[in-house]
Order: C-alpha cells, then sequence, then structure tokens
C-alpha cells in the first residue's frame, strides 16, 4: 500500500507539473447526485481550468473517465471507478453574434448564470426548464426541456458544438462541419467527447406574464389540450389525493415587471407531506380536507424577464421518472398512472408534471420527429422509489413512451434500437471517436456496447 500511495504522489505530481492550471486530487473523494441515489468513490478527481488544459490533461491520460456538472440527473450517467471531470471552471458567455441572435457558452456555465449574461448583451434563451442548476453541457447531453407545444428541448437550439475526444483532438462540430458527430453530440449522454463549447440560437429579450389557476381535477385534464395550444408555455401539475390540478401558463407580455408574491412550492410540498402523514388512513378524508382547502387558493398573476420566470427553486429532494409520449397518447397514460397511484400507493404526496415539447432532428432525443407529451413522477427522495416507478412504467412503454436520459427507467438496448432509428448511427460515431471505450461506465457500457 505505501508502494501504491508512493506511485500515485508521483503521478499526481507529473500531471500538476504537466498541467499547472488545474485542480487534481488522487485521494478517495466520494461523489454522489443531488438527490444521493447515485454514488461513487473515484480513484482521481480533476477540474481543468481552461480548455487548454483539459487538452492537455486528455492527451496524457490512458484510463477511463466520466464527466460531470453539477449531479441533477437521476440515472447512472456520472458514476464511475476511475476519474471525474468537472467543466465547472469552464464558464462564462463568452461571446455573442446579435445578428444571428446566437452566443457562445462554455460547458460548465449553470443555466441560472446563462440569462442574466444573455440579457446584458441584448439576447435570451428561447427556452428554458424550470430548474437551472444544471450545466448547459449536462442539460443539453441529456436533452433537457422546458414546456410549450411549439418550443423544442435545449439541444434542437444548438448550433454548433465544440468538443474535446477522449484522446484531447478538438472537433468543431455544426450541420456543415462534422455534420454526424454534430447531431451524435446534440445528445450524447457524455460519451462523444467532453463539450467544451455550446453556440445556441437564441432571440431578443422578452417579459412573461404567468398565470397560475386551480381546476376541478376532471375539468383541468379535458382543457389540458386547449390550454397548451393557447398559451407559449403550459404545463400541469396533478396533486395525488386531492381531485385538483394546478395549470401554469407563460404568454409574452410588454407590460411592467411586478412583484413577485408566489405559492411557495417547497412548503407546499411538505404540508402534502403533513396531510399524507396524518390523513393517509383514508383517501377520501386526504382529498376532501386538501381540496377543500385548495378551492379556496386564488390565482396568482405575476410578470417577469424571461429568464426570471422559468425556473423555481427545488429545496424538497426527490428522485423521478419521466418518460415522453406521442402527443396524442400522453393525457390517457396520465389518468391511468392517477388511479394506479390513487389505488396502490397511498403514500405518495409529490404532484406529477405534465408538460408539451414540438418534435425535433437529434438523433438521442426522446422527441426526435415526435410532438409529446413528458410525464414526471416522483417520490421522495427518503421513500423508496422503486416499486411506485415499478408499476407505472408498464404503462409509461405502453402508450410508446420514451424516457428521459436523466430520470430513472429500465429501458434496454434494445428497446433503444427500437426506439430511436439512428441509434446504431450514434453508437458508430461514438465509438469512432472513443475506440477504447474511456468515456463509458458500466452502466453507459452496457447500453451502448450490446
Amino acid at each position: 500500500m505505501q508502494r501504491r500511495d508512493l506511485l500515485k504522489s508521483m503521478v499526481a505530481a507529473c500531471l500538476s507539473s504537466a498541467v499547472p492550471n488545474i485542480a487534481l486530487s488522487t485521494s478517495a473523494l466520494a461523489w454522489k447526485n443531488w438527490s444521493g441515489n447515485q454514488r461513487c468513490v473515484p480513484s482521481a478527481r480533476i477540474a481543468p481550468q481552461s480548455l487548454a488544459d483539459l487538452q492537455t490533461w486528455l492527451r496524457n491520460n490512458q484510463g477511463k473517465m466520466r464527466s460531470v456538472g453539477s449531479g441533477h440527473s437521476f440515472t447512472a450517467l456520472v458514476p464511475t471507478d476511475h476519474t471525474l471531470i468537472s467543466t465547472s471552471y469552464i464558464r462564462g458567455v463568452t461571446q455573442a453574434v446579435d445578428k444571428i441572435m446566437q452566443a457562445d457558452i462554455a460547458a460548465g456555465t449553470q443555466l441560472s448564470s446563462v440569462g442574466p449574461a444573455l440579457n446584458e448583451m441584448g439576447q435570451a434563451m428561447i427556452n428554458m426548464p424550470d430548474v437551472d442548476r444544471q450545466t448547459l453541457a449536462g442539460a443539453i447531453s441529456t436533452a433537457t426541456h422546458g414546456t410549450g407545444r411549439a418550443l423544442q428541448c435545449l439541444s434542437a437550439y444548438t448550433t454548433e458544438i465544440e468538443l474535446l475526444t477522449a484522446k484531447g483532438e478538438l472537433l468543431t462540430c455544426n450541420n456543415d462541419t462534422n455534420h454526424d458527430v454534430f447531431k451524435a453530440a446534440q445528445v450524447g449522454l457524455g460519451t462523444i467527447g467532453l463539450i467544451t463549447r455550446i453556440r445556441m440560437q437564441n432571440r431578443e429579450p422578452f417579459k412573461l406574464r404567468r398565470l397560475a389557476r386551480w381546476h376541478k381535477y376532471e375539468e383541468g385534464l379535458a382543457q389540458a389540450e386547449a390550454f397548451s395550444k393557447a398559451h407559449r408555455n403550459f404545463e400541469f401539475y396533478v396533486i395525488p389525493f386531492t381531485g385538483m390540478i394546478l395549470s401554469d401558463a407563460l404568454d409574452e407580455t410588454d407590460e411592467a415587471v411586478t412583484a413577485r408574491e408566489e405559492f411557495d412550492g417547497n412548503n407546499g410540498l411538505m404540508d402534502l407531506k403533513l396531510a399524507r402523514d396524518y390523513l393517509g388512513w383514508s383517501n377520501e378524508f386526504r382529498e376532501l380536507v386538501l381540496g377543500t382547502y385548495m378551492k379556496t387558493l386564488s390565482d396568482e398573476t405575476n410578470i417577469d424577464h424571461s429568464h426570471q420566470i422559468y425556473a423555481t427553486e427545488r429545496n424538497v429532494r426527490f428522485n423521478e421518472m419521466e418518460y415522453h409520449l406521442p402527443v396524442e397518447n400522453g393525457l390517457k397514460a396520465l389518468d391511468e398512472i392517477k388511479r394506479l397511484i390513487e389505488s396502490q400507493f397511498q403514500q405518495v404526496f409529490f404532484p406529477f408534471e405534465c408538460r408539451f415539447v414540438k418534435a425535433d432532428d437529434c438523433w438521442l432525443s426522446p422527441f426526435y420527429k415526435r410532438d409529446s407529451i413528458s410525464i414526471a413522477v416522483h417520490r421522495y427522495f427518503e421513500e423508496d422509489h422503486s416499486p411506485l416507478f415499478a408499476a407505472i412504467e408498464p404503462i409509461f412503454q405502453k402508450y410508446g413512451g420514451r424516457p428521459h436520459w436523466g430520470k430513472l427507467n429500465t429501458f434496454t438496448p434494445e428497446q433503444c434500437a427500437n426506439a430511436y432509428e439512428r441509434w446504431e448511427d450514434f453508437k458508430q460515431v461514438r465509438q469512432a471517436l472513443d475506440p477504447d471505450d474511456q468515456l463509458l461506465n458500466p452502466y453507459l457500457k452496457t447500453m451502448l456496447k450490446a
């Protein structure tokens, strides 16, 4: 063990000498994701402070590696026993091209930082998800999305991707240069290379008016399709064991920004947990109490700049399963899932979320050539999610669902091959750029080497 420690110290010294601007740890520092369901103890963790540092390190590295953003994926995309690479120092909006409303954004930039920086440059992202703690590279690598019947996932708004291969070769990819690499890297799962820069198609800054409304379940479900067509952004939450839906609609406006006095979703979730703990012995009484209370809540309206209004704080941790279904099947699947949960899983209190996403042409996007309804079901992080997710996943799959790459699922390589017509093309591009499989961990090797 002493000789091994000596060897690791010598390796660390050599690497530190070769790459002076890299934060390197060869001690066993544990990593876990946001919810705590994914964990690992990598043999080393590095955080390059520049593109040049990362490229130099890759050229001197022969081992396996995985990259990590902010840890907001629930699937096993990150865990590794080898080197874990963070691009958190490679961040910032580095260049804006005003004439075509595009901007270059470094890979490790968190979405929460993108909006304000773009706003100062006279631009805004076309759409955003409701969680903004992810890095941009992590978000596009998993086809992260917001909501909007005419709006696509973030990956579809990329116009150019710069990445380093596992061997340290720098590639610029777009529709004209390295086209197939570009289409694969738009949703690349961190397996094509290490993304360093992303050029995003944006638009001029704009304000949004939010209208949050409460509906009886049957009425809200019946109107969901029409609401999704009437509003720029529309989503809704089914609150189990209440008979109620909370809808959230956004529309562009020129009105002045208003003070924000929104419903505190984190406190609201813990109130739902409290009701579950004390009233869970009777579904009927629980629904009577909660439903009656929610009917007393008024609609909420507020106006703000787009990047300020999309995201919400998520301080109550959970694990999540999300599937994207053909738009014509989504509401039927949602109703079936609600009925199953309320008949078999009385312990569930988390709302489940329904969003609308436009089709795209990114090879591994769950929205590839298909307008979709996304349904996300959550379970409190301290409670076992496995029985619930095992029960609802067959419903998702029965209606033709494709899982979110960052959310828990049991999709197999065979199911991926059936769901994605460019699956084999993706694998070929990936293998050509990473012939030694340095970018694969056990989960990804199972999925991509079958």
